[in-house]
């Protein structure tokens, strides 16, 4: 991983906060030129630090209240039937974020649906039709108590 020095990790900071800050701002804010902010800013990009810039939008705003929370147990650790997991995760628009995890459960789902309709419908899409997925379980949230994208900023 690249060293990141003080003025980066205040930047990440703010940046986590509000990418919207123009870099004028963010210079008088971290003591630094714009300019240098931008080669900084462009860095950490480009080195794959930063990931992207995006806007966090409440889910029931585009019409999907439903958040669920899906364990899934497959039946073959074969690498092949996996990656074909992966990708199906990865293509469907209504899983927010997956993850492979240890123990019993091999992946873990976060998913933004309309209704329970649809998400019975992408259950069958998605593991009653996939040959290697053993079983599921599905916890749909009552309420959304804490979500952030932000990652702790340290200088330690």
């Amino acid at each position: 991983m690249k060293v990141l020095d003080n003025y980066d990790l205040q930047l990440l900071q703010l940046l986590q906060e509000n990418c919207r800050i123009p870099q004028a701002e963010l210079g008088e804010r971290v003591n630094l030129s714009a300019a240098a902010v931008n080669r900084r800013i462009k860095r950490m990009t480009d080195d794959g630090i930063i990931e992207g810039f995006t806007a966090q939008i409440r889910p029931d705003a585009l019409g999907h209240p439903l958040t669920v929370i899906v364990e899934v147990v497959v039946e073959s650790e074969r690498i092949d039937l996996h990656d074909t997991m992966r990708k199906s995760f990865r293509k469907c628009p209504n899983v927010q974020q997956c993850y492979y995890v240890t123990g019993e459960s091999a992946f873990v789902l976060i998913m933004a649906v309309r209704d329970m309709a649809q998400y019975t419908q992408l259950t069958r899409e998605l593991f009653f039709e996939n040959n290697n997925v053993k079983r599921f379980k599905s916890m749909v949230a009552m309420e959304r108590v804490k979500f952030g994208t932000q990652i702790p900023v340290t200088s330690d």
